[in-house]
């Protein structure tokens, strides 16, 4: 064999930490495959080029979208679940509360705030999968409450934006609970004549779905988002059936009637202050 294809000092190894790795969080990869640049995503409003995906984002990255200059003024920032159950399953729930403000660095699974979208006031009530899946508590249906009393108090319309696994186990009925409260202040939001706009991401699901999430004047939904109460496994799992090709994915959901229109993220702003202009009667806004 020929020298050439032979090392010339054997057993050469490069310590990991010399390593030229590329640095973590460069790329990402969308579910079909495609490999994105993360600069190039954040500029597309975290959407893949390549195939459209939309990555799963949360409250900051929406107010940034919607709020003009990123400037609004947040509602209960400090606001924090008790433990009312006393709740522990492998877990006491004040230590799983305790990681998620860690790990998140947010309070709860909803922030809510009001601010200029397109130069007119705005309450956005957005979601957060990433703190315990987003699941709803009462923190959450406090605060979604309260902004929507601010709506009805100033006469602002109302943006929520629902990214969840359901209703929090740990809190057990006052979890449950919030799917009532909810509703009814949607209701008086409704008597007062003030716009609701729903837009549902990927997943709303659960006691989100069976409330706040399809009460909307209009609801909408990014693309793709799963939509549905109980989850396509947990269904198919109950029916023993077959499911068919995309079931509970906003383009189904949207066939089928419960849904008005799916908005891609890169037209969310204007779509969401379109439709306010349209049933307040008033000059559109560009």
């Amino acid at each position: 064999m020929s020298s050439w294809f032979k090392r010339k000092d054997k057993g050469i190894q490069t310590a990991t930490e010399d390593k030229k790795d590329v640095p973590k969080g460069l790329w990402y990869k969308t579910p079909s495959g495609k490999v994105v640049d993360t600069d190039e995503l954040k500029e597309n409003y975290y959407v893949s080029p390549e195939d459209g995906y939309h990555v799963r984002i949360g409250s900051e990255e929406y107010f940034e979208i919607l709020f003009d200059d990123n400037k609004f003024k947040e509602f209960d920032k400090n606001m924090v679940s008790k433990d009312p159950l006393k709740f522990t399953d492998t877990k006491k729930y004040t230590e799983r509360l305790k990681q998620a403000y860690e790990k998140t660095k947010l309070k709860d699974a909803v922030r809510t705030a009001v601010g200029k979208s397109l130069g007119k006031d705005l309450v956005v009530a957005a979601m957060d999968f990433a703190f315990i899946g987003g699941s709803m508590g009462s923190v959450v249906g406090e605060k979604i409450s309260r902004a929507i009393d601010y709506s009805i108090k100033n006469k602002v319309p109302f943006l929520m934006i629902s990214k969840s696994g359901g209703a929090r186990m740990m809190e057990a009925s006052y979890s449950l609970m919030q799917l009532i409260k909810t509703s009814a202040k949607l209701a008086q939001l409704a008597e007062a004549k003030i716009p609701y706009i729903s837009l549902c991401t990927d997943p709303t699901t659960g006691g989100t779905t069976a409330s706040y999430a399809m009460l909307g004047d209009v609801n909408f939904a990014e693309p793709n988002a799963l939509v549905a109460f109980a989850g396509p496994r947990v269904v198919k799992d109950t029916t023993g059936k077959d499911l068919p090709p995309g079931f509970q994915k906003a383009e189904f959901v949207l066939e089928h009637g419960f849904l008005d229109k799916i908005i891609e993220r890169k037209n969310l702003k204007k779509q969401v202050n379109l439709y306010i202009d349209l049933v307040e009667n008033l000059p559109i806004r560009n």
